[in-house]
C-alpha cells in the first residue's frame, strides 16, 4: 500500500508536468519549478521509504531465511528468491498505482483547471509519464532488493535459529553526548528566538545544529534520563513500572535511528502544513492589506502618465467595472525634528479616497497633521506619539498628534514617514524639497477604488509585466512610474497557493504515511520476540487489561515522542517565520498554525489507535 500510494502520487504529478498545455501562462515559472522539485523530493523519499520497509520485511522473515539456509539453500538462491519476491511486489504496486493514478487524473485535471482558471485541461495519452514512473520505481525495487540482501549477513540471519535473544541488561551511552544533544538543540532554538541579524545566513547552521542534537537526543539523552529514573527506587519499583521502564531502555537503545528518522520526516510534514497555513493567512488577509484596487505612481515629469491613466480607464470601462479615481500630488519636505524626509498628502484629496472606501473622513485644523499608518503595529505605536516639527523648506510649523485608524496604502507605495496635512498648510509648500539631489521633490499618485477588485485580473497586464520585468532584470528600479494591480496580484497568489496546497496535501500525506509506517515496520520486525515475551507475562499472572495497558505505555513513546519533538522543532521554525512576516508583510499566522496542528494531532491520534489495534491483534491478546 505504501509503494502503491507513492506510485499513485508520482504518476499524477508526471501527468501534470508533461501536459502539452500546462506550460502556458503563469505555470511556466514558479509553479512548474515547484512541481519538478516536489517530484524530485518524492523520488528520493520514496526510494528511502521502500528501502526501509523492505529491510523491516526481510528482518521479520529472518527465521524463515535461516531455516532455508540450514536446509541447504545457497546464498545465491536466497538472493534470487528475495529479488523475485521484491519484483512481484514492485511490479504489482507500480501497475496498480499507475492504473488508479490514470483513473484519478481526469478529476485532478478538473481541479487544476478551475484553480488556475485555464480554459481547458483535457486528459491526454502520452508515453512520458508512464515510462518515467515505471523507470523510477522499478529501478528502485531492483537496486534496493540487491542492497537489502547485501546488508543481511549470514551470521545475522543464523541468529534467528536460536530464537529470541536475551536482551541486554546494561545499555551503553555517552553522558557527554547526552548533554551535547540537549545543548545543540537549545543553541539552535536560541538563535531563532533571539532573532539574530542576518538570520537567513544562520539557517543552514541552525538546521545542522538541531539535526545533530536530535540524533544525540535519541541515541544518548533518552537513555541517560531513564537511567537516572532507574536510580529512583520509589519510582522504578512500583507495580508494572519496572517492566515499562526496562522495556523503554531496550526500545530507545535499539530504535534510536528509527526515532530520529521519524522525527525528521514528521518535522518536514509539520513544516509543509505550516507553510500552507502561512499561505492561507496571506491570502485571507490580502484584502485587508490592499483595500485599493489599482494604484499608479509616477514622477512629476513622467512622460507616460497621461497615456497610462487613459489606457487603464479605458480597459476598466470596456470591462464594465465601476471605479472611483483619485489623484494625489504628494510633496516631500524635511522635518526639523528628525532631519528626515516627510511625504505629505493633502487632506481634501485624502478624504475623496476615504469617502470612496467608506472610511471615516479626516478633519484637521491649521497647524495640525496626522500620521499615515504603514502597518497594524504602527497604528498602535503612533497612537500616543506627539511630534512638534517644522517643514524646513517652507518654514511651516505643524503638530502631529494623531494617526489614522485604518491601513490605506500598501507599504510599497508610501514611506514610513508619511502624513496628512490641512489644505491651507499644504498650499504653503511652494518651495520644493532641498535635500539630496537624487531624491525627487514629490510624485503623482492615482488610486482606483474598485468594489470588486478581484475582477481586475486582466486590467493593465502589459503595464504590470513591464514593472515586474524591471524589478527582475535590474538591481535598481529605473522606470519613472510604478503600477500595482491588487486583483491581478491576488489571482497569481491565489493560484499559486491553491496549487501548492494540492501538491502539499499529497506530499504531507506521503510523509504521514511514512512516519507511521516506520513505527509499524519496527513493531512488525520484533513481533515474534514480543509475542514470546507477553506469553511469559501472561503465565506469571498479568491480566489482559494490564497487558494492554503495558502495550499502550510502550507504544505511546514510540509514536508520540518523535512527533512531539518534531512539533517543537517546527514551532520554533515558525517563530522565526512569524517574525519575518510581521516585519515584511505585517501578517500573523498563529491562528492558522493552531488549527493545522490540532487537525494534525487528531489525525496522528487516530493513526496511533489504528496501529495499536493491529499490533494487539497480532499479539493475539
Amino acid at each position: 500500500m505504501a509503494s502503491f500510494f507513492s506510485v499513485f502520487v508520482f504518476f499524477i504529478y508526471s501527468m501534470l508536468v508533461f501536459h502539452p498545455q500546462i506550460e502556458q501562462g503563469y505555470l511556466e515559472g514558479v509553479s512548474m519549478l515547484a512541481m519538478v522539485l516536489a517530484e524530485i523530493i518524492l523520488v528520493l523519499f520514496s526510494w528511502f521509504f521502500i528501502f526501509y520497509s523492505m529491510r523491516a520485511f526481510l528482518h521479520a522473515r529472518g527465521k524463515e531465511f535461516a531455516i532455508l539456509l540450514q536446509l541447504g539453500m545457497e546464498r545465491r538462491q536466497l538472493s534470487k528468491l528475495i529479488f523475485l519476491e521484491t519484483m512481484i511486489i514492485g511490479i504489482a504496486s507500480s501497475l496498480v498505482g499507475i492504473l488508479f493514478g490514470y483513473a484519478f487524473t481526469r478529476f485532478f485535471f478538473m481541479l487544476v483547471r478551475e484553480i488556475l482558471k485555464l480554459s481547458d485541461l483535457p486528459l491526454y495519452v502520452s508515453w512520458e509519464p508512464f515510462i518515467l514512473t515505471l523507470s523510477v520505481f522499478l529501478s528502485a525495487f531492483i537496486v534496493l532488493s540487491y542492497v537489502s540482501v547485501f546488508f543481511m549477513s549470514d551470521e545475522q540471519i543464523m541468529k534467528y535459529l536460536k530464537g529470541s535473544l536475551l536482551k541486554e541488561t546494561k545499555y551503553q551511552y555517552s553522558k557527554k553526548k547526552a548533554i551535547v544533544g540537549v545543548l545543540l538543540i537549545a543553541v539552535g532554538y536560541f538563535l531563532v528566538i533571539v532573532n539574530v541579524p542576518n538570520i537567513f545566513v544562520f539557517i543552514p547552521i541552525i538546521v545542522f545544529v538541531i539535526t545533530v542534537g536530535t540524533y544525540f537526543f535519541f541515541t544518548d539523552t533518552l537513555l541517560f534520563i531513564l537511567d537516572f529514573y532507574k536510580g529512583k527506587r520509589d519510582f522504578y519499583w512500583k507495580k508494572s513500572r519496572i517492566l515499562s521502564v526496562s522495556e523503554k531502555m531496550h526500545l530507545y537503545k535499539h530504535n534510536a535511528k528509527m526515532f530520529f528518522i521519524v522525527c525528521i520526516v514528521s518535522t518536514l510534514a509539520f513544516i509543509s502544513v505550516g507553510l500552507l497555513a502561512t499561505l492561507s493567512s496571506f491570502t485571507s488577509q490580502y484584502d485587508k492589506m490592499n483595500p485599493i484596487g489599482m494604484i499608479y505612481k509616477g514622477h512629476l515629469d513622467n512622460p507616460y502618465e497621461s497615456e497610462h491613466i487613459n489606457s487603464l480607464m479605458g480597459e476598466l470601462e470596456q470591462a464594465g467595472l465601476s471605479y472611483q479615481l483619485t489623484k494625489f500630488e504628494v510633496k516631500r519636505q524635511t522635518s526639523s525634528a528628525t532631519s528626515n524626509i516627510v511625504e505629505i498628502f493633502k487632506a481634501s484629496q485624502m478624504n475623496k479616497l476615504l469617502y470612496s472606501l467608506g472610511y471615516p473622513l479626516v478633519h484637521l485644523q491649521v497647524g495640525e497633521a496626522m500620521f499615515i499608518p504603514y502597518s497594524d503595529e504602527s497604528i498602535k505605536a503612533l497612537r500616543n506619539t506627539v511630534v512638534h516639527t517644522t517643514l524646513v523648506e517652507n518654514d511651516v510649523n505643524i503638530t502631529i498628534d494623531q494617526v489614522y485608524d485604518y491601513l490605506i496604502f500598501p507599504t510599497s507605495i508610501v514611506s514610513k514617514n508619511s502624513i496628512i496635512l490641512n489644505d491651507e498648510d499644504f498650499e504653503k509648500l511652494q518651495l520644493p524639497y532641498s535635500g539630496l539631489q537624487d531624491v525627487l521633490t514629490g510624485y503623482h499618485l492615482y488610486t482606483f477604488d474598485i468594489n470588486n477588485w478581484a475582477e481586475t485580473d486582466e486590467i493593465g497586464i502589459g503595464l504590470y509585466q513591464e514593472v515586474s520585468t524591471e524589478f527582475i532584470k535590474n538591481e535598481e528600479y529605473s522606470l519613472p512610474f510604478y503600477y500595482e494591480n491588487t486583483g491581478l496580484s491576488y489571482s497569481y497568489i491565489l493560484s499559486t497557493y491553491t496549487f501548492f496546497t494540492l501538491i502539499g496535501i499529497l506530499v504531507v500525506a506521503e510523509f504521514l504515511l511514512a512516519a507511521g509506517s516506520f513505527v509499524y515496520f519496527r513493531l512488525y520486525t520484533n513481533l515474534a520476540n514480543e509475542t514470546a515475551q507477553f506469553e511469559v507475562l501472561r503465565r506469571i499472572g498479568l491480566t489482559d487489561k494490564e497487558m494492554k495497558k503495558l502495550i499502550t505505555r510502550q507504544l505511546i513513546p514510540q509514536f508520540f515522542l518523535p512527533w512531539g519533538l518534531a512539533l517543537l522543532h517546527s514551532t520554533i521554525a515558525f517563530v522565526m517565520l512569524q517574525s519575518i512576516l510581521k516585519d515584511v508583510y505585517n501578517l500573523t499566522i498563529v491562528r492558522e498554525l493552531v488549527i493545522a496542528y490540532c487537525l494534525f494531532g487528531v489525525i496522528q491520534t487516530v493513526y496511533f489507535f489504528l496501529i495499536r489495534w493491529r499490533y494487539i491483534a497480532h499479539l493475539k491478546i
